[in-house]
């Protein structure tokens, strides 16, 4: 099995999507004792990380009361799960806030428990549950949607929050408007024994890992594969198969693995897509998963593209 990062979480939650029009049920859902509600503000999740979870609160909780949009994530047993947006709070420090898409900082809010803060979730996906992991993407995919769609495509009017949160109404045109997932081919692209690699720009000095890219309209997994391979590095790509998937809320991606066998190995760069590519061997690529390769270095871990590359090197995929 490759094993990473929200794999197998949606077998603890279940949605109930056939909830999310009533809304008299969701307002009561939300008021009852029961419910737990995960904070989120500018994009990052409240996290404990001394317990390595999130943050649950109370929907009573006194964040709450200034709280933005709010998402039903459904049920766990008899529990409802809420997301809730609480950007508008201004840290009294922000000099500690990085951004970026290697931000490491927390920041502490007063009325969270000791120890907690908001965390970017790239940075803590390893150490959540499959239920947290399942709800912190989840939640993250569908609060970054809000934000940066405001406004109906149709007419330009200001659109509203439906659905308890899955949705958005233009009040003008009466156009529904729904969350976008964008699908990326990310690919363990192979040549006998030997693995490609590439580093984008910006990137931590000697990070590499597997190539990816957005799927274009009309084209199958196999295509795009085939396609983006050929126009970053100029490899060309014969037979490609699906392997396993990856919710990267960052903003709005579904990783798709795959595995694609080279027919050629010259490599000549797009630069404004990679900075470098390699080929290296099995042994090779397992120094770098090791940390002993002086010059390259591995990738993030808990993504997708790590659950790839030490599934080749058990063989798990020949």
């Amino acid at each position: 099995m490759i094993s990473y990062a929200f794999q197998g979480a949606q077998e603890f939650m279940d949605r109930s999507a056939y909830l999310r029009k009533d809304d008299s049920k969701i307002k009561s859902l939300w008021q009852h004792p029961n419910t737990r509600v995960l904070a989120l503000w500018r994009g990052k999740v409240a996290v404990l990380p001394q317990e390595a979870g999130l943050v649950w609160l109370g929907s009573d909780h006194r964040l709450m009361a200034h709280s933005g949009a709010q998402i039903f994530l459904g049920m766990q047993g008899d529990r409802a799960l809420f997301a809730a947006d609480i950007s508008a709070w201004q840290p009294r420090d922000t000099s500690t806030a990085e951004g970026g898409i290697f931000d490491a900082s927390v920041q502490a809010h007063p009325d969270l428990p000791q120890g907690a803060g908001f965390a970017d979730l790239r940075a803590v996906m390893t150490q959540l549950s499959n239920l947290d992991a399942d709800c912190a993407a989840t939640a993250k995919a569908l609060m970054t949607w809000h934000d940066s769609h405001g406004f109906c495509a149709r007419c330009g009017a200001a659109s509203l929050i439906s659905d308890a949160g899955w949705q958005r109404q233009c009040p003008a045109c009466n156009s529904p408007h729904f969350p976008r997932t964008d699908p990326v081919v990310i690919m363990l692209v192979t040549r006998g024994d030997r693995l490609l690699l590439g580093r984008s720009p910006g990137w931590p000095e000697g990070m590499y890992s597997l190539l990816a890219g957005f799927a274009e309209p009309g084209e199958t997994l196999e295509s795009a594969v085939r396609r983006e391979v050929w126009e970053e590095t100029g490899v060309r790509v014969g037979e490609v198969r699906y392997l396993a998937s990856q919710p990267w809320p960052f903003p709005a991606s579904l990783m798709l693995g795959c595995i694609g066998h080279a027919t050629t190995d010259e490599i000549t760069l797009d630069p404004d897509e990679l900075e470098h590519a390699l080929w290296l061997t099995r042994q090779e690529v397992l120094e770098v998963q090791l940390g002993r390769n002086p010059k390259v270095k591995s990738g993030r871990k808990g993504a997708i593209a790590q659950g790839l590359i030490e599934a080749w090197l058990s063989g798990k995929l020949d």
